[in-house]
């Protein structure tokens, strides 16, 4: 499979002219509303209105579409798709070309959001109703962007204002299958722009009050879930962003910006499991705050310093209750999690041209991460116990460089490297260490190892004619594994492993676009080879100790049994293509499709019937922006997926995993816009139109039909 892959590979260099791709540079433009110093390194122009390529999604996209949130957004994108990691963790999860959250960092304006304990993002926590962008590097992410981008990286990019007084307002009510109440969201942004200076505040609110089951769904555990409105679906989050910035020249600019975001969420339950017991988890709080400056400079006419500095932090509460009614916490599975994380750190990159056509850059990235948990258990009895609290801390560092010759008026070539290197500080924890029999309970030490690792890439683009660019690159990334990879003992089941080594992956790409007058075509060819991939592995019976304090003394008899440990065992190869295709079909009439054809071959040597999940095999969206009037624009859609696999979670201990196919689906959407003035738009739409019931991962439905209506006001 590998070497046909290959050569499908090496012939579609040959004879791929009517798609490819041009590597392009923030956007700079002095009207632009993008936050170009908040703007990270991807591969591709970006397109014009509603249209959707490879690298970067619009704010006006992201409107007609109504994704308000970010794994529904990027799901509009060939490449990345969106998926849910069912169970009581109720998480949205984002995939780009089958690399998970863990291998794709998230930033806000370049900021990396990670959470240092397990970096379990949940992308519907992010709202997208006040941004101007949002950038996906696939494959080939720039290492001056930053350490951990084994198969690429998204980056949220706000907004800054244009004129002198820059408003935008926008409110929308939500309605369900029966068309009652569902919820709201809404946005709001006032700035001011001036030769010298800029300001503005934005804020962005999203409240779900419940959503609907397609009508097609049967109850097959009533007390689990009974239909129409989804049990445990609420939801609520808002972010606000301030910034204000100065630009004393044309080539100048520094900004200082603050974010902060609060939300909370309920989860909701298997709809058939009785094997596994329930879980009554909630989450009243899920936070982030970040203040961050960044700065460009020019240092004569030959040299630019970029600059940024921040500091982040990460609060949350997991509580879990006694039953369904989550009124009490009185079991010994009742409890109270909060996480307390910062970060702070930074980086600073020097551009040099050399000649005209020789560019070197030079980035140093630095980041400390601290996590800090102390969790509360209830009894019977009715007495709550809380932990006294426990902390792991580490530093990662990289350096980077990267070098981009024009070989030619039309060939340019990009080599770059780089180094990272982690440091553990601090690896606390409360209890019994695994496998010993002392009391009472002791904070102790995981050993500590520190880490280090290398990331390689080279890129070729060639504009072949005035509408054609083609490209090709080869980029050897990896990423560290997390304290909770590393340490967890996931409730007295694992080993820790404080030696796991970084996972890694080489991605091989060609692909290219071809434009001319409204036609726009792009597409891309890629391979990835995935070693050193973490799974958690079975283990041999685990002796106990009797003390916890060395040296120990072996127990008689005693031993631990049905255990795992995470390690690097696992390699694959993901490999497959992006298409897409946008025109104007008529004067006034729009048309956008893309598609992805995605096969993971991923294997885990302890099981053998292990399968990659969360990922369609393929995947599609396409559109029509029909204004048959000057102000109408009516916005037909569609997406569409094959299914997926997916691990049943209802299985007997006693009994292997299995993994079934789920997820296909054809969703339809509809839009009507109105254009009242030139400030005053109005709308109405809805999504999955035809009430399609399907899931993405066992168990956990995906909405029925929705319909919501919205006002938009700009000035």
């Amino acid at each position: 499979m590998r070497q046909t892959m290959m050569r499908i590979l090496l012939a579609s260099a040959c004879c791929w002219t009517a798609m490819a791709q041009a590597q392009g540079a923030p956007d700079a433009t002095g009207d632009s509303d993008r936050f170009s110093l908040g703007q990270i390194i991807v591969t591709a122009p970006r397109t014009n209105g509603i249209e959707i390529d490879g690298s970067t999604l619009s704010s006006n996209a992201i409107y007609s579409f109504n994704r308000t949130s970010l794994d529904d957004a990027v799901n509009l994108m060939p490449g990345v798709s969106a998926g849910n990691s069912g169970g009581t963790r109720n998480e949205r999860l984002v995939f780009v070309r089958g690399f998970d959250r863990f291998q794709v960092p998230l930033s806000i304006d370049g900021i990396r959001v990670y959470l240092p304990a397990d970096n379990r993002l949940d992308y519907g926590r992010f709202l997208t109703t006040d941004i101007a962008e949002v950038q996906v590097a696939k494959g080939y992410a720039s290492v001056l962007d930053g350490p951990g981008a084994m198969g690429g990286a998204i980056n949220l990019v706000t907004s800054k204002p244009t004129k002198a007084l820059d408003i935008d307002l926008r409110g929308q009510v939500s309605f369900d299958n029966d068309m009652d109440y569902a919820g709201y969201t809404t946005s709001a942004k006032v700035g001011t722009r001036h030769d010298l200076w800029y300001a503005q505040a934005s804020y962005a609110r999203s409240f779900t009050d419940h959503w609907d089951l397609p009508n097609g769904f049967t109850p097959r555990v009533p007390t689990l879930e009974d239909g129409g409105a989804r049990d445990f679906s609420r939801a609520e989050d808002w972010r606000v962003n301030a910034k204000v910035g100065f630009t004393p020249n044309a080539t100048d600019e520094y900004a200082l910006s603050y974010t902060h975001q609060e939300g909370s969420k309920g989860a909701p339950l298997h709809i058939s499991d009785t094997v596994t017991t329930a879980r009554f988890w909630d989450w009243p709080s899920w936070d982030i705050t970040s203040v961050y400056f960044l700065s460009t400079t020019a240092l004569g006419d030959r040299a630019t310093l970029k600059t940024r500095a921040y500091y982040n932090q990460f609060d949350s509460m997991l509580r879990s209750f006694n039953d369904r009614t989550q009124t009490t916490q009185s079991r010994p599975y009742a409890f109270d999690s909060p996480y307390e994380d910062k970060a702070w750190g930074g980086s600073a990159q020097l551009d040099f041209s050399a000649t005209d056509a020789d560019t070197l850059r030079l980035a140093f990235h630095y980041r400390h991460d601290e996590h800090v948990e102390f969790q509360t258990s209830f009894s019977t009895a009715g007495v709550a116990t809380t932990e006294p609290k426990q902390t792991q801390s580490e530093a990662t560092y990289s350096i980077a460089l990267e070098n981009e010759l024009a070989l030619s008026p039309t060939l340019r070539f990009t080599l770059g490297g780089s180094y990272d290197w982690r440091n553990l500080e601090r690896a606390e924890e409360y209890g019994a260490p695994l496998g010993t029999s002392g009391t009472p309970s002791v904070i102790y030490n995981y050993p500590r190892r520190d880490a280090d690792t290398w990331n390689a890439q080279g890129r070729f683009d060639w504009q072949a004619g005035d509408a054609l660019a083609l490209h090709a690159s080869l980029s050897s990334r990896a990423r560290f594994p997390t304290i909770f990879e590393r340490f967890s003992q996931r409730f007295n089941t694992a080993i820790p492993n404080p030696d796991l080594k970084a996972e890694r992956a080489t991605n091989a790409e060609i692909g290219g676009s071809w434009s001319q007058g409204s036609i726009r075509l792009e597409g891309a060819l890629f391979y990835s080879w995935v070693r050193d991939a973490i799974f958690s592995v079975p283990t041999p019976a685990y002796p106990c100790t009797a003390s916890t304090t060395p040296p120990a003394v072996p127990a008689t008899g005693c031993a631990l049994t049905n255990l795992s440990q995470s390690r690097n065992v696992g390699k694959g190869e993901y490999y497959g293509i992006e298409l897409s295709a946008s025109a104007t079909l008529l004067p006034g009439l729009d048309a956008g499709i893309n598609y992805t054809g995605i096969k993971r071959d991923l294997t885990d040597p302890s099981n053998a019937r292990f399968r990659p999940t969360g990922v369609p095999t393929h995947k599609g969206f396409a559109y029509l922006d029909w204004a048959p009037v000057e102000r109408l624009h009516i916005v037909p859609s569609v997406d569409l997926a094959s299914n997926r696999w997916t691990l049943f979670t209802a299985t007997p201990a006693s009994q292997p995993a299995r993994y079934d196919r789920t997820g296909a689906y054809v969703n339809a959407s509809l839009r009507v816009d109105l254009a009242l003035t030139d400030q005053i738009d109005l709308s109405i739409g809805g999504r999955n139109l035809f009430d399609d019931y399907y899931t993405l991962t066992d168990g956990f439905p995906e909405p029925g039909r929705t319909v919501y209506a919205s006002a938009r006001f700009r000035y």
